[in-house]
């Protein structure tokens, strides 16, 4: 595979594809400073794609039991691919911000040019910071986000700000995202869910539900 240009210093040398289960991917991005394990969702004939990752000790899964392999194979049935990406240093910020923004230009390879982030408690701010990194992403969620680097979010504006968080979040309270929110630029949107904790299992269904339905719009197939 050819190679990408450098994400804020970060080259894109190869990528291996191991075995495909259930039409998901086992992929890894070959990079100059380390690899990145991931998932890929495709969906044939989309140029739209979502890029998942995690929280402070990276992983594939994400919240919610399991949320984002759930999701993804959901999305795909509406013409959305995805990719969950695993950091190659979690809880060191900027690099996991670079290796969010490999993903974008990953996907770019694969015609996914319209790409939303979603990222869950040390993940919310690493999204945000990529988003407004990158003009080519389209859309951002933070989950259950903390605000330590979210200090560009009003930056994001035109593009689409989510933020979602539980009332009873033992580990960052929901007025993280509420400070985010003050912050932010239009659009933007924040939910919070009552009862809820860090991890989102108490309100599952609902942050499924809301999650979905957001980027599906944001990523609407253009005429």
């Amino acid at each position: 595979m050819r190679r990408t240009p450098r994400t804020l210093g970060l080259e894109l040398r190869n990528v291996d594809q191991g075995p495909t289960d259930d039409g998901v991917e086992h992929l890894v991005l070959h990079t100059d400073e380390g690899d990145v394990p991931c998932r890929m969702h495709p969906a044939e004939g989309s140029t739209s794609a979502v890029v998942w990752v995690g929280g402070a000790g990276g992983g594939l899964d994400g919240p919610a039991g399991g949320m984002y392999p759930r999701l993804a194979g959901r999305l795909v049935g509406a013409g959305i691919a995805s990719l969950r990406l695993h950091y190659r240093r979690p809880n060191d910020f900027v690099p996991c911000v670079r290796d969010t923004l490999l993903g974008v230009a990953y996907l770019g390879q694969r015609d996914y040019t319209r790409c939303a982030l979603v990222g869950h408690s040390f993940g919310g701010a690493v999204v945000i910071e990529a988003g407004v990194s990158d003009r080519h992403v389209e859309a951002v969620a933070a989950l259950s986000s903390q605000t330590l680097g979210t200090g560009r979010a009003g930056e994001l504006s035109p593009r689409p700000l989510l933020l979602m968080h539980g009332t009873a979040d033992e580990i960052l309270p929901d007025a993280c995202s509420r400070e985010i929110f003050s912050r932010a630029s239009e659009p933007k949107e924040i939910l919070l869910y009552p009862g809820c904790r860090h991890g989102l299992d108490e309100c599952r269904d609902e942050v499924d539900r809301d999650l979905l339905a957001w980027l599906e719009q944001v990523l609407a197939l253009k005429s």
